[in-house]
């Protein structure tokens, strides 16, 4: 049986979904310089052939799974060693021709002028009163018959006699409660 301990193990740059993944370092080697890159047992062969590694393939300690989980971060290097060759949308447009799963590391400016992020709703422009015009984190949950509407915050205190209204006040009510300082 496994034991269990009381700490969650740290999987640093590890994919959480099962498969070994890894943020690597491409070209010229700025700090927004990266792709995350999982390896799956499919994508082996075309990955260590794009990466000019094909002996890799039939190679025992390399070969299945079960061989290169040991060596999971020496199969990184060995991809990173070629991802530090070119930017990452290079590599990035390499992997995707070879169907290997990979993302690429973005900034925040990188998320921020991403046309696409706005034309899906993952991000989108808010009117405020206040800040004016800014950009938000959309709803990440679409569905096709019910779109999300995501509107600004209320301004502090925005509704409050509409509230108390609902609560059975009325304008004397209110009126009573402001001079009183309690809204």
């Amino acid at each position: 049986t496994k034991e269990f301990g009381d700490t969650v193990p740290r999987a640093g740059n590890a994919s959480g979904g099962g498969q070994p993944g890894a943020a690597l370092r491409c070209a010229p080697g700025g700090p927004n310089d990266y792709v995350y890159v999982i390896i799956q047992p499919p994508s082996w062969e075309p990955l260590m052939k794009l990466v000019g590694r094909p002996e890799l393939v039939t190679d025992p300690n390399y070969a299945t799974p079960e061989a290169r989980l040991p060596r999971i971060p020496e199969c990184f290097s060995i991809i990173e060693h070629w991802t530090l060759t070119k930017s990452k949308w290079e590599v990035m447009a390499a992997l995707n021709e070879v169907d290997v799963p990979c993302g690429p590391i973005l900034s925040m400016k990188d998320i921020y002028e991403d046309k696409e992020l706005y034309e899906r709703g993952m991000l989108v422009e808010v009117d405020h009163p206040e800040r004016g015009r800014y950009v938000q984190v959309g709803m990440p949950i679409q569905l096709s018959d019910s779109p999300p509407e995501v509107k600004r915050s209320p301004l502090l205190g925005e509704h409050t006699e509409e509230v108390l209204g609902w609560l059975g006040y009325d304008d004397a009510g209110i009126k009573a409660l402001k001079d009183e300082g309690a809204v």
